[in-house]
């Protein structure tokens, strides 16, 4: 079967709808054919509760995190890890806006993620490059096909995947920087995690600098920052605060306001003016 690619742009979004989305086929109808919906949201993008009965899906946001939920468990993933729901598999998935969100959809299941039913995943440099490449137009199918063996081996379950795909150093910041991920709301410091780690702080210190080129302290501020803004779309300024690990909502909207130059209320006011 050719490839196949059709655009829908929604001119008035309303409340969870994406500003546009783009699908790209390949190998339909095929164990091996791959099909990939990209979207860009305009406010808050929400891929309410349900399942797929047919497909599996990856979740991946190149530019944001995301919140994702299977069971009574909510963790946010970010950029260089993808939400992996096995078919048959309730689960929900929400970005903020301005994001660019890819749905994976396969009819195999990956070598590494064989037993794993929803949850977030490793996904390493080459094989996100290869799903933003198989999503322009006019792309051959024979390429795109070989993209998504590519893309496929790319995917990892574990901890030790992950920092596998993306260390540079010894790969301690990267193991920190991956929970703090999931739950930004963890109160440890750096001591507390170089106790974890049995490592010196020094040592995990050195290595966030290596990794990130800058402190743990910013590192984990960043991380909150950039959770809280899907959080901010559907829950109130002092629910974000305490769940991205800030002590009171004045700390919280002093950091925000600092990083994206508005305070977390006026962004969410933003947010619903704009899906008014």
């Amino acid at each position: 079967m050719s490839p196949r690619r059709q655009s829908v742009t929604l001119a008035d979004p309303v409340g969870t709808d994406p500003l546009w989305c783009e699908e790209y086929g390949y190998g339909l109808g095929r164990p091996d054919g791959i099909l990939v919906l990209k979207y860009r949201s305009a406010a808050v993008l929400e891929f309410s509760e349900g399942r797929q009965d047919f497909l599996h899906q990856l979740y991946w946001s190149p530019d944001g995190m995301l919140a994702t939920r299977y069971g009574a468990r909510t963790q946010f993933v970010g950029p260089r890890e993808a939400f992996w729901a096995h078919r048959a598999v309730t689960h929900e998935v929400r970005a903020a806006d301005r994001q660019s969100v890819y749905r994976i959809c396969l009819r195999e299941v990956p070598e590494a993620l064989a037993g794993l039913r929803a949850g977030p995943v490793s996904m390493d440099p080459e094989a996100a490059r290869l799903v933003e490449a198989i999503c322009r137009p006019g792309h051959d199918e024979g390429a795109a096909l070989a993209a998504r063996a590519r893309i496929m081996a790319g995917l990892g379950a574990g901890a030790a995947d992950f920092v596998g795909h993306h260390a540079t150093g010894t790969g301690f910041a990267l193991t920190v920087a991956r929970a703090l991920s999931h739950d930004p709301g963890d109160e440890a410091g750096l001591a507390e995690w170089a106790e974890r780690l049995h490592v010196s702080v020094k040592t995990l210190q050195r290595d966030f600098e290596r990794e990130f080129g800058m402190p743990y302290s910013k590192v984990r501020t960043k991380l909150r920052l950039s959770t809280s803004r899907v959080l901010l779309e559907t829950r109130p300024v002092a629910e974000v605060a305490h769940r991205v690990g800030y002590s009171s909502p004045s700390a919280f909207i002093s950091a925000f306001t600092k990083e994206y130059g508005c305070t977390p209320g006026r962004y969410a006011d933003r947010r619903s003016a704009a899906d008014a």
